[in-house]
């Protein structure tokens, strides 16, 4: 039974008694009043620590757009592909390279002196070059002509320098050899008289096949140079020093040459291997040949030279311009050419007799067959000339 507050009840017993029976609360609708006009109670909410299940975060509130552009990030540094800048660089060179070899190459005359011709002497181990220095004057300024003492024009063209070079296919030194041109032989379709006659008479051909009769050696490659040519090789150069034992005064070649070590100039070193004004006549200008050759080549194909390019290219481009080949050879022979002979070679002359006057052709050279057979034979072979066959004179 319960009592009803009267008015000496306390306020919180009439609070309790005017309440519900039921001590449970009751749900209230959100935004509804109860009643009584009083706020609904707040309900309590659970405590939930961040980043647990069912934990929601406050909503973060949106970033205003930035008017200003954001720092540039720095790029990854890339890899520097040296190799592929080598292999560029190289395949740049090789082509440069190419390109120069090809236009030298079409510089250098061209001649056809290696024609076939009947019974021709057979291929023969090694390779062999017949090198010919001639007094031609094509080219040559009246001037030019009295600096280099040439004389002037001569008529047809004759060889003042004859030269076989043979390059041993199994190595070892090269061989240069010098016919006098004055040697007394065989020329097919004019009978015997000097061998430089066969040049006046039938050009490069008939000197070609008058050699390799002569000699039984065939001959691979065939070069020729002028006057003018040769002194403006060595002036290409700087000059080559020589070292004379003997002085030389010859007005014909136009050198009065001291002796001891000098430095030859163009004009100087063509008198000098032109000059017969010494005790032996031929035979002196025969070594003299063949001692500057191996002077010259040895300066061309120095560091001193190639690595200088003030000096290479006017060389090569003198030389290629001045020097006529067989149809058949190219600028890379040449190049093996001057290597084969730019250290150690064996200088000799073909062996000889003695001198004869021969009526129509004057002095000439008779070679000593016996021994010059046998010369030839160990070329002919690619074998070395046995010392006792090396000669430097009479």
């Amino acid at each position: 039974m319960i009592r009803r507050a009267g008015r000496g009840t306390p306020p919180q017993q009439r609070a309790w008694s005017q309440a519900p029976h039921s001590y449970a609360p009751q749900p209230q609708r959100l935004g509804s009043v109860p009643p009584s006009g009083h706020a609904p109670p707040q309900a309590p909410q659970p405590h939930r620590t961040p980043g647990a299940p069912g934990h929601r975060p406050p909503p973060t509130p949106p970033t205003p757009p930035r008017t200003t552009e954001p720092p540039q990030q720095r790029r990854p540094k890339r890899k520097r592909h040296w190799g592929r800048r080598i292999g560029t660089l190289f395949l740049l060179l090789i082509l440069a390279l190419a390109g120069m070899t090809y236009y030298l190459d079409t510089t250098l005359g061209r001649i056809d002196a290696l024609a076939d011709y009947p019974g021709r002497v057979a291929d023969t181990p090694g390779t062999n070059w017949l090198l010919v220095g001639s007094d031609s004057r094509i080219g040559l300024t009246p001037e030019q002509e009295h600096e280099l003492s040439t004389g002037g024009d001569t008529g047809g063209g004759r060889t003042d320098t004859i030269m076989i070079v043979h390059v041993p296919s199994g190595g070892g030194p090269a061989t240069m050899v010098s016919i006098p041109r004055d040697s007394y032989v065989p020329i097919p379709g004019y009978g015997q008289d000097k061998i430089n006659a066969s040049f006046a008479f039938g050009g490069p051909q008939l000197l070609v096949q008058t050699v390799e009769e002569a000699t039984g050696l065939h001959m691979d490659h065939y070069a020729e140079i002028g006057f003018g040519g040769f002194a403006g090789i060595v002036d290409a150069i700087g000059g080559v020093q020589m070292c004379l034992d003997n002085p030389i005064d010859d007005p014909l070649a136009g050198i009065n040459l001291a002796p001891g070590c000098q430095e030859l100039s163009g004009a100087q070193a063509l008198g000098f291997v032109r000059s017969r004004a010494t005790a032996l006549a031929d035979i002196d200008r025969m070594n003299n040949q063949r001692m500057f050759m191996s002077a010259l080549t040895a300066k061309v194909t120095s560091p001193e030279t190639w690595l200088n390019p003030f000096k290479v290219w006017p060389l090569v481009t003198d030389t290629a311009a001045s020097l006529s080949v067989d149809e058949s050879d190219h600028i890379w022979n040449l190049a093996a050419l001057a290597w084969s002979i730019r250290g150690d070679v064996v200088t000799t002359t073909v062996p000889i007799d003695g001198f004869e006057d021969v009526a129509g052709s004057g002095n000439v050279v008779v070679w000593d067959h016996d021994r010059a057979s046998q010369f030839f034979d160990a070329l002919e072979n690619d074998r070395q000339v046995p010392a006792e066959l090396v000669t430097t004179g009479p």
